[in-house]
């Protein structure tokens, strides 16, 4: 079974071509970065007409890069939501054309579920597992029962843990993408020169809140001597900010290892992804708490944690071979539950 992916729901256009045996035959990436830098953050409109120009190039190199032609495929998958609109639909038709013209079904994927399901394409992870995604948009711990059955124990009130990472980065005169800046000015700091809030440590339950973090991390920056920051001031906020999100996530995520054992004794399976599962200094937090409770720990390899294609095309082979393909005329969906039953976020009182 091949089957090709299209993903454009953010800021990379990419495409890739997978196997049910678990073969990467192409993985082409097409960033954005340079074109959203100069406004700290990505910008909707720009990244819609990004995608437009380079889409149809994009799956033009995956297809010769795999060595096929689109009559081998057996799906052509797509993210269909959530995401940013424009360019959730730009794929969306992209894929809708190729199956068409090449009589081939379509799969339309959640984006969310292509991160949750990156796991059993790279390390063969048997359901049912525990899931911490952390990307620029979502902030969420899932059991993964099954293709398409996701059980919520938690979400953020606020802000995700992405989009925190780049608003720092942003105030520490960092750069975008703010993630990766961060974690590596932190490695020359200290963690513990600035006091930062753990929101939500302590509390029940799996939910997170990043906001009032972002704000201490402003008014820290503040409180400095006027004038540009200091190399120093800049690897202390960035380590002390690092240090307060992986207390954060362990504290959250330590809940929700009970919650699952008690829903399935005998699994044992911890796995992080999405965009910040990138972070090294998180990864290792993540390992000891696991280790801590009996879990195993499973993350993607770093260039399968950002936005790419080999995702869609695997969550489109797990989905085909379940036999559960869409029609031509389904719509794009810029917002798109994993756990359609979970209720709303819960607001943290003002």
């Amino acid at each position: 079974m091949i089957v090709l992916g299209i993903e454009t729901s953010c800021d990379e256009t990419a495409a890739a071509v997978v196997t049910d045996k678990r073969e990467i035959k192409s993985n082409i990436v097409a960033s954005q970065l340079a074109e959203h830098r100069p406004y700290g953050g990505v910008v909707p409109e720009i990244a819609a007409r990004s995608h437009l120009d380079h889409t149809d190039r994009v799956v033009g190199e995956a297809m010769d890069a795999a060595g096929i032609g689109f009559g081998q495929l057996d799906g052509v998958a797509v993210t269909g939501g959530p995401g940013l609109i424009g360019g959730v639909i730009v794929g969306v038709m992209t894929a809708k054309a190729i199956a068409a013209v090449s009589a081939k079904p379509v799969i339309n994927v959640n984006h969310l579920e292509a991160h949750a399901l990156t796991a059993r394409l790279t390390d063969d992870v048997a359901f049912p597992y525990l899931l911490l995604l952390v990307t620029g948009g979502h902030c969420q711990l899932l059991i993964v029962e099954g293709v398409g059955e996701y059980v919520r124990l938690g979400t953020t009130v606020d802000d995700a843990v992405g989009e925190a990472f780049d608003k720092t980065a942003k105030m520490l005169g960092l750069g975008y993408p703010g993630g990766p800046a961060v974690e590596a000015a932190a490695i020359a700091g200290d963690g513990s020169r600035f006091d930062l809030p753990r929101p939500m440590k302590g509390r029940q339950g799996c939910d997170f809140s990043f906001s009032g973090l972002k704000t201490a991390v402003r008014q820290r920056v503040a409180r400095l001597p006027a004038g540009e920051l200091t190399a120093k001031d800049i690897a202390d906020l960035s380590a002390s900010f690092q240090d307060a999100v992986g207390d954060v996530l362990i504290d959250r995520a330590a809940n929700a290892l009970d919650s699952f054992r008690a829903r399935h004794r005998d699994a044992a399976t911890l796995v992080v992804a999405g965009g910040v599962a990138a972070n090294q200094y998180l990864r290792k937090r993540l390992d000891g708490l696991a280790g801590r409770e009996g879990f195993r720990l499973v993350a993607p390899p770093v260039e399968l944690c950002t936005d790419n294609g080999v995702m869609v095309a695997w969550a489109g082979i797990e989905r085909l071979r379940l036999g559960l393909t869409d029609a031509l005329d389904f719509a794009p969906r810029p917002r798109w539950p994993l756990d359609a039953d979970a209720p709303p976020a819960a607001r943290l009182p003002k």
